[in-house]
C-alpha cells in the first residue's frame, strides 16, 4: 500500500512538472488603464492560462523606460513606441519587433483656437508641449520635416518639456500640447474647453504618424525556439484579449479597473478610453504591416540634420513570432 501511494505520489508530481506554465513578465509603456486592455483581459479571462503561461504585468509610470527595463533583465516583453525602440537599437540595444496590435497612431498636437493656430504654417513663435522620454521623437521628425527649428525665435518653434498632463494648455503656458486621443484631449474636454476651442493636428492625417504600442525583445530570445514558442503562445492570447476587449468596450474597461492598484482611475474615463483604443487596434491580427514599418523609418530618417535615427535600420522586426502565433 505505501508503494503504491509512493508511485502515486510521484506520478502526480510529475504530472505537475510536466504541465506547469513558462513565466513571462510584460513591462508596459504607461500605468494601468485601457491602453493595454487587452493584456489584462487575455489574463483575467484565462487566455494566457490557455496558452500555458504564467503572465505577470508590470505597469509604466513617467519614471519607468521600457527598454531599460528589459535592459537590466526586468521584463522578457515590453511595450513600447518604434520611435524610441528604434532610437535604442541604434544606441547599441538590441530590441526587435515581434508583433504589433496598435495599426493606427493616436497621437495629437492639440492647440487653442484664440492663439490663431489654424495650420503647421502657424507654428512658428508659438510654444508646443512635447513628452519626453523618448516620446518627443514623432514631433520632432515632424518639425523637421516642415523645416523648423525646435530652439525657438520667430522662424522655429519654442519646445516645453510637457508633464504627463495637460496643464500647460489649460493655464496658458502652451499654445498647444501634446494628446492622444484616447487620453490627454479628453482631460482638455473635460477641464472645461470643448472641441469647438481647440484646432486638432492628429499625426496620422499630417502623414508623420509612426507606429505606437508595438511589443519588443532582446534579439537574443529570438535565438531558442523554445523562446519563440513561448513568445507566440503570448502574442495569440494577447491578440485574443485585444479582440475581446474590441467587441466588449465596456467589459474590458472594468478588468482594467480591477487591475489598477493606484485606484486612480474613473469608469467613465476609460470607457471612453477603450471606445477610442479600439479604434486603433482595429483591423490588425498582430502582424506588423510593411508599409507602415517603412513610413515611420522613413519619418524618423525625415529629419534633416537631426534625424532621430541616422541609417536604416536591420534586423529591427521579425515576423517570426506572429507567423508562429496565427498557425
Amino acid at each position: 500500500m505505501k508503494k503504491l501511494l509512493t508511485s502515486v505520489f510521484a506520478l502526480s508530481l510529475t504530472s505537475g512538472m510536466a504541465h506547469s506554465a513558462d513565466d513571462l513578465t510584460l513591462q508596459l509603456k504607461w500605468v494601468t488603464q485601457a491602453q493595454f486592455a487587452g493584456y489584462y483581459v487575455a489574463l483575467e479571462n484565462g487566455f494566457y492560462e490557455e496558452e500555458d503561461l504564467n503572465v505577470t504585468i508590470k505597469p509604466g509610470g513617467p519614471d519607468v523606460a521600457p527598454a531599460q527595463v528589459i535592459a537590466g533583465g526586468g521584463a522578457d516583453v515590453v511595450v513600447d513606441w518604434m520611435p524610441s525602440a528604434l532610437a535604442a537599437r541604434e544606441a547599441g540595444l538590441p530590441l526587435v519587433n515581434i508583433a504589433q496590435p496598435f495599426k493606427s497612431s493616436g497621437m495629437m498636437l492639440t492647440c487653442r483656437k484664440d492663439t490663431g493656430i489654424t495650420s503647421p504654417a502657424d507654428f512658428p513663435g508659438k510654444t508646443l508641449g512635447v513628452w519626453f522620454y523618448g516620446n518627443e521623437y514623432p514631433f520632432l521628425s515632424w518639425m523637421s520635416t516642415l523645416g523648423y527649428s525646435t530652439s525657438g525665435g520667430d522662424d522655429g518653434v519654442t519646445v516645453l518639456k510637457q508633464g504627463f498632463n495637460v496643464d500647460p494648455l489649460l493655464q496658458g503656458q502652451a499654445d498647444c500640447v501634446s494628446t492622444m486621443t484616447y487620453n490627454e484631449y479628453w482631460q482638455v474636454i473635460d477641464a472645461g474647453l470643448t472641441p469647438d476651442d481647440l484646432v486638432l493636428f492628429k499625426y496620422e492625417e499630417e502623414g508623420v504618424s509612426t507606429l505606437e504600442d508595438g511589443l519588443y525583445v532582446l534579439e537574443d530570445k529570438l535565438a531558442d525556439e523554445a523562446e519563440v514558442d513561448k513568445l507566440a503562445r503570448f502574442v495569440r492570447a494577447s491578440m485574443k484579449g485585444w479582440k475581446w476587449a474590441e467587441e466588449n468596450p465596456e467589459e474590458a474597461a472594468s478588468i482594467v479597473l480591477e487591475n489598477d492598484e493606484t485606484g486612480a482611475q474613473t469608469e467613465k474615463h476609460q470607457v471612453r478610453m477603450m471606445g477610442e483604443i479600439a479604434k486603433l487596434t482595429a483591423g490588425t491580427d498582430g502582424t506588423l504591416d510593411m508599409d507602415d514599418y517603412k513610413r515611420t523609418v522613413a519619418t524618423l530618417l525625415g529629419g534633416g540634420s537631426d534625424p532621430v535615427i541616422s541609417k536604416e535600420p536591420e534586423g529591427a522586426y521579425t515576423t517570426v513570432v506572429t507567423d508562429a502565433a496565427l498557425k
